[in-house]
């Protein structure tokens, strides 16, 4: 799995051109200027800016995701995109299972799973995330429901290099609450203990520049996956450099 922490910025349903390729601009010319190492970053911009930041980021280290995939390869599903489609914008990850995802549009881990199939065949490494929401876990119910989450939405096709886990308590996720150290430190222990391969564990839910440094350094944490403040280029590089 490598020491690296894997950083990666969801920008969810966010950013026109002209913001977006700012962004990325201060992004490329921070990770290529900076001295801080310990990490690698990944950006999952909305599907209309995949084309224009791979393009910007074609002489960066910093790799590209996008944050859906159709379980299918191609076909008469008209408004979606297919795992080929994004690794031939440039496209490296793919985030599925996010908890938008299952909340708004009823995906199930069966479904989480079709799609991590279909990362994994185009080539690609698919980013799962699993998460219990607060009623959930207020019912004592947290651990069963990341247990069954993992079990049912990560495919057989799934190696260390391919896969990646990303955990996401629902309730933490733009709300501003984050998860106690404590909390953390016990469910990615269970997802370390659980999980079919010892694919790298991510935490996400409002992570920021002020609590990532704590977050990062805590054990079987590899690394975060961020949203709002993802959509910060000075926030952003600083939850990475709280890597080192």
């Amino acid at each position: 799995m490598g020491a690296d922490k894997l950083i990666v910025g969801n920008w969810k349903m966010n950013g026109l051109r002209a913001d977006g390729q700012e962004r990325v601009a201060k992004l490329a010319a921070a990770v290529a200027a900076g001295k801080s190492t310990g990490y690698n970053m990944v950006l999952c911009p909305p599907a209309t800016l995949i084309a224009v930041t791979a393009w910007q980021l074609k002489d960066s280290v910093i790799k590209l995701g996008g944050q859906d995939c159709h379980a299918q390869a191609s076909g008469a599903f008209t408004g979606d995109i297919a795992a080929p489609m994004l690794k031939d914008l440039g496209c490296s990850y793919v985030i599925v299972g996010h908890s938008e995802r299952r909340q708004y549009h009823r995906e199930t881990s069966v479904d989480v799973k079709a799609k991590a199939s279909a990362v994994h065949a185009a080539g690609l490494t698919a980013i799962i995330c699993i998460g219990e929401t607060d009623a959930e876990r207020t019912a004592g119910k947290a651990n069963e429901i990341v247990a069954s989450q993992l079990a049912d939405s990560v495919p057989e096709t799934a190696t260390v290099e391919n896969t990646v886990i990303a955990y996401e308590p629902v309730w933490a996720i733009g709300t501003g609450k984050v998860a106690s150290t404590d909390d953390i430190l016990k469910m990615h222990a269970l997802i370390r203990e659980k999980s079919k391969v010892k694919s790298r564990i991510l935490y996400g839910g409002s992570v920021k520049g002020a609590n990532a440094k704590e977050i990062l350094h805590l054990a079987n944490v590899d690394g975060v996956l961020v949203g709002g403040a993802s959509l910060k280029a000075d926030e952003f590089m600083q939850i990475a450099e709280a890597s080192a």
